[in-house]
């Protein structure tokens, strides 16, 4: 049997994934997940675009890396495959939880992991009734809100988002009010927005990986990608803010390991990136102005990395332009303003290292272009090895279930 790659375009995590499989001498089954016909009925199931059937290829895979993009479609595909008896990583129950804001927090709540204190509220900004009034909503939403979390900054986020999108921070009333107005339900966000209290998390914030493969104990990566800047409370790399990898306190990766495992729950495998920060507040052994400078003088280094990312030969040669990349990010990490911020990170997380606060867990976690060279971190590898740990076991276990 053999392992497959479910995408919809091969990005650059994709095509790590490739290069990485060949390095282990695992040879991948690619299966696209886009502008497919998938049919199911009385006579089985078939899989096809337009110009060629997929129905062979799939029948001789045991294991999926479930690498499409969009979180509904991921939970389509796991849907499918798990259907056809493989398994999918990560399952179908992990990208249920992880599609939801909230669901995650609950889990979190459930076994008394930290996490911000949140207000999800089952009403739309306005409705309509069966005569077509309009009824506009966002003025008790508001205040409900402020009910829970109190008059100060607050936090809205859609609950389905991603990469900091449509993240925003209410200051008061009037402002969360007029917020709230402009917010809908989507068909990527179909359960609407959750409100939080603001952490005072300084100007960084942590993703750290933490994978399972079938009959051994999760495992945290000793390192973490921090991510950092001053430009918006939002320190989401995909706004443009700066990377440094970090080493974790044995606490930090114990909580880790901890919300990794309410969210994996009974799988047998999966891999998780988890979102993690610290309410520092004032706790500050330097002042902002210190670390904006530093930050400053790391801009010309990381402009080259920006640069070498939008480099056209990732689509030519991409072990080259892999190699341009990790040549570019060498340089910035090699400045003293690299180590400079490094260490005022990794001073704070002494200090906090037992109130780590999770906010959120992603499934398909990007990358090859920062985690891997920044943390050290090659996820294609762990995920690699959860389907393997899994690709004899769940054939055998379908079959008996059959």
């Amino acid at each position: 049997m053999s392992i497959a790659i479910l995408y919809e375009y091969a990005e650059t995590d994709e095509l790590g994934i490739r290069m990485t499989a060949e390095e282990m001498g695992v040879d991948l089954v690619y299966i696209p997940f886009r502008k497919i016909a998938v049919s199911i009925g009385d006579d089985g199931y078939s899989f096809r675009s337009k110009g060629r059937d997929f129905f062979n290829r799939i029948e001789g895979v045991n294991s999926v890396l479930n690498r499409t993009q969009s979180k509904n479609r991921r939970m389509y595909a796991a849907s499918l495959f798990e259907a056809l008896g493989r398994y999918v990583v990560n399952p179908l129950s992990v990208e249920y939880v992880c599609f939801s804001k909230f669901r995650t927090l609950v889990e979190f709540w459930r076994r008394n992991i930290r996490i911000p204190k949140t207000v999800y509220i089952p009403c739309d900004a306005y409705d309509k009734t069966v005569t077509g009034i309009e009824i506009r909503n966002e003025e008790d939403i508001a205040s409900l809100i402020q009910m829970n979390l109190g008059a100060g900054n607050v936090v809205l986020k859609p609950d389905g988002g991603t990469h900091g999108k449509d993240v925003r921070l209410a200051k008061d009333l009037d402002s969360l009010t007029e917020m709230l107005s402009t917010t809908s339900p989507s068909i990527i966000n179909p359960l609407g927005f959750v409100a939080q209290e603001f952490v005072e998390k300084w100007f960084y914030d942590l993703r750290i990986i933490v994978y399972k493969v079938r009959g051994k104990p999760p495992f945290c990566y000793p390192t973490a990608l921090a991510r950092a800047g001053f430009k918006d409370f939002r320190t989401n790399t995909y706004l443009g803010n700066m990377v440094f990898g970090v080493e974790l306190p044995a606490e930090v990766r114990e909580a880790s390991i901890r919300g990794a495992k309410a969210v994996g729950g009974e799988s047998e495998a999966w891999l998780l990136a988890m979102d993690g920060m610290f309410n520092i507040g004032e706790d500050r052994d330097v002042d902002d102005e210190y670390v904006k400078a530093e930050l400053e003088k790391l801009v010309p280094p990381f402009d080259k990395v920006k640069q070498v990312k939008q480099n056209k030969m990732k689509n030519r040669d991409f072990p080259a332009w892999s190699r341009m990349l990790e040549n570019a990010y060498q340089d910035y990490m090699d400045t003293e303003a690299y180590a400079n911020v490094r260490s005022v990170i990794s001073e704070s997380m002494e200090r906090c290292k037992d109130s780590v606060i999770f906010h959120e867990t992603n499934s398909c976690p990007e990358f090859w272009e920062q985690t891997r060279i920044i943390a050290g971190i090659n996820v294609a590898v762990p995920l690699i090895e959860c389907a393997q740990s899994v690709d004899g076991w769940s054939y055998y276990q379908r079959i008996k279930d059959y």
